[in-house]
């Protein structure tokens, strides 16, 4: 295992250069400059001329490259141009919606999908079976946004049962800061549920073919006994693979969720800094959240080892 984890551990670096090489490109192709937008469209050449080289903007592309790679040798991540602090400081202040959003939406996505998914897979071929695909299908489908609009539009503003956006007022208590989640959770968690739901029928069909299953309905097991202590029990490992990437991709879905809803996370921040050419924003915050997607990869394989005596590496 240790071995493991230390070739792990050096293939993460690689990727996490990458990373840092494509983010870095990316960010620096986007049409525009930071410095006329910081001084508006009255602004001489010379006034911005003058405040890109204040920010170090005038170097050449390698330079750049270069003193942003050392910066996140040194896990520096810059400082942001436009807010007057450091990148790190500003994620840091986001980050706590932004998680509870992820983690909201994601145990509303495994409690809807494990069970629907266990149930059409123990009822294969029924009514009942092509009637939970058919809406997995439809909620796949459905991009969250829509969804968003859609939980505004009836709930918000039409029974006025929780609040259109937002996060609240600054002295807002823990109960109602949820009531503002309660939507975005929402929209964010149907359309994954979908995916647990079809990777969990997927795998409770191969394992309720396997000869230990039938041995232990001709004991004469309780079919909960059978379906959830010896059927699901083997099949959670894939499932488990399919949840974990699903916490990982909402990190990234959360970005277009909170800019419908309004709420001031890392997501909102990403949008705000990829519209006033924030660099260092957008830098930090995208190998943040790559680092943090390789991080949960690495810990369902962790887990593999923990839930399954049989997986060795």
């Amino acid at each position: 295992m240790t071995r493991y984890l230390l070739r792990r551990l050096a293939g993460m670096v690689v990727v996490m250069f990458l990373v840092a090489t494509i983010v870095f490109v990316i960010a620096h192709v986007i049409p525009g400059d930071p410095a006329a937008v910081m001084l508006g469209p009255s602004a001489t050449a010379a006034d911005i001329d003058a405040l890109r080289a204040r920010l170090g903007l005038d170097a050449s592309m390698p330079v750049q490259y270069v003193q942003f790679l050392e910066s996140v040798i040194r896990l520096r991540l810059g400082e942001s141009i436009f807010l007057s602090r450091s990148v790190t400081q500003a994620l840091a202040e986001r980050a706590p919606l932004t998680l509870q959003l992820t983690v909201l939406a994601a145990a509303l996505a495994t409690l809807i999908g494990i069970p629907i998914g266990v149930l059409s897979a123990v009822k294969r071929g029924s009514m009942v079976d092509q009637v939970l695909t058919a809406a997995a299908m439809a909620g796949a489908s459905l991009p969250s946004f829509w969804i968003g609009l859609t939980l505004i539009e009836y709930l918000a503003v039409r029974l006025h049962l929780l609040p259109v956006a937002g996060y609240g007022p600054p002295d807002a208590g823990v109960l109602e800061r949820l009531s503002y989640l309660i939507m975005p959770a929402i929209a964010l968690g149907i359309p994954n549920s979908a995916l647990i739901m079809r990777f969990t029928r997927t795998s409770m069909l191969d394992v309720l073919q396997e000869d230990y299953v039938r041995t232990a309905r001709a004991k004469g097991l309780a079919p909960a006994t059978v379906i959830f202590k010896h059927a699901f029990r083997n099949a959670r490992t894939s499932v488990l693979t399919v949840i974990g990437l699903t916490v990982a991709g909402l990190l990234g879905g959360a970005i277009v969720t909170e800019t419908v809803f309004a709420l001031p996370g890392v997501g909102n921040l990403v949008v705000s800094a990829v519209l006033r050419r924030d660099y260092p924003v957008i830098q930090g915050a995208l190998l943040v959240i790559s680092g943090v997607y390789v991080l949960i990869n690495l810990g369902i394989d962790v887990l593999y080892a923990v839930l399954d005596p049989r997986v060795r590496y």
